[in-house]
């Protein structure tokens, strides 16, 4: 599985340009992607500020959604208004969310050339410290 929160700062006047991209994408990928779990959009406490969360059966479907074309044509647009976008992974807390760990996957065999940019643009950063049904992590300290 593959979850990660967007931390999205519009330019100020954009908003409501950026919610109608939000509002499109999230039907489109809704209507079109079997392998999303979740995508959801919103407005933060500052003015211009916006978060996303997405979350994939895998981290293939990520890469599906990456290169849709829905995803693809909002993509410059969203360029064009955002300041600043930062994709965070995160990993669910075993028993406190219904989602999966969060793993990543090799690259799939006979991928064309953007989803191989975009597995290497977007890989999966696993921490360290995450535990339980993450992969290969190690126990907080204190925790044993």
């Amino acid at each position: 599985m593959a979850t990660l929160l967007a931390h999205i700062q519009v330019k100020r006047g954009q908003e409501a340009r950026f919610e109608a991209i939000a509002a499109k994408l999230h039907d489109e990928t809704h209507r079109n992607e079997t392998g999303c779990l979740r995508y959801e959009y919103w407005r933060g406490a500052k003015p211009g500020f916006y978060y996303a969360l997405l979350s994939f059966d895998d981290f293939h479907g990520f890469l599906r959604h990456q290169v849709s074309d829905h995803h693809e044509e909002a993509s410059p647009n969203i360029r064009d208004i955002c300041l600043d976008v930062k994709l965070e992974w995160v990993d669910p807390m075993g028993e406190s969310s219904p989602l999966p760990a969060t793993r990543m996957q090799e690259l799939p065999e006979g991928a064309d050339e953007k989803t191989a940019l975009y597995h290497n643009l977007f890989a999966a950063d696993i921490q360290d410290w995450w535990n339980g049904e993450s992969q290969g992590g190690v126990a907080p300290p204190g925790s044993e």
